[in-house]
């Protein structure tokens, strides 16, 4: 069984989701939670606290796979690839906590936004990380910055939720490895050529 944490947390992404953050009560959590607000209140100070918890648990999480892909002993194209599939595929399984901590978080406290944003910097520099590792090795083009081309891949990546649909033809792994494929191959010496 989930423990109490775990399940303040699904059911508060749950409600965020269907109803909007400001138009969810605490009551409302903790009983589709099956717990006290007491309980709530002993992991969690706040529904803002909760908010934060929902997008920072899907992070480390983020981070931690990162962390282990980037620290293998694979040539640095494959682990870049296993990486990139990895942010794809655990993007779409935690949809709902990503849309609403991104429709939401202007109701977290300044300090809560900037501690969130230091962490996505953080997981960001640890993929380009690899770019440049790739770059410095001779395998990725360098005629493009790293942070340049992070920014191309995240950003695909952050409009996944507009359009993909699990009832679709392609599950969350095939549309990974077709982004990373697409990536990996826009980092080739010689992949694209200068048109000015």
């Amino acid at each position: 069984m989930a423990s109490v944490p775990e399940r303040l947390i699904d059911a508060a992404t749950r409600l965020f989701a269907a109803k909007g953050f400001d138009r969810v009560a605490v009551q409302e959590i903790v009983d589709l939670a099956g717990v006290t607000k007491g309980a709530m209140y002993h992991y969690f100070g706040s529904k803002d606290d909760l908010l934060h918890e929902i997008y920072g648990s899907l992070l480390r999480m983020q981070t931690e796979r990162l962390d282990e892909f980037a620290s293998g002993s694979a040539p640095v194209a494959e682990r870049l690839h296993a990486v990139a599939v990895d942010v794809v595929v655990t993007s779409v399984e935690n949809f709902d906590q990503a849309r609403v901590y991104f429709r939401s978080a202007d109701h977290l406290a300044e300090d809560k936004v900037r501690e969130m944003r230091a962490e996505r910097r953080r997981y960001h520099e640890r993929f380009r990380s690899l770019v440049e590792e790739g770059q410095a090795s001779g395998v990725f083009r360098t005629d493009v910055p790293a942070d340049l081309t992070v920014h191309y891949f995240f950003g695909t990546v952050h409009h996944l939720g507009q359009w993909y649909s699990a009832e679709g033809p392609l599950s969350a792994k095939q549309v990974g490895r077709h982004f990373a494929d697409l990536f990996l191959a826009s980092l080739r010496p010689g992949s694209v050529e200068g048109t000015s």
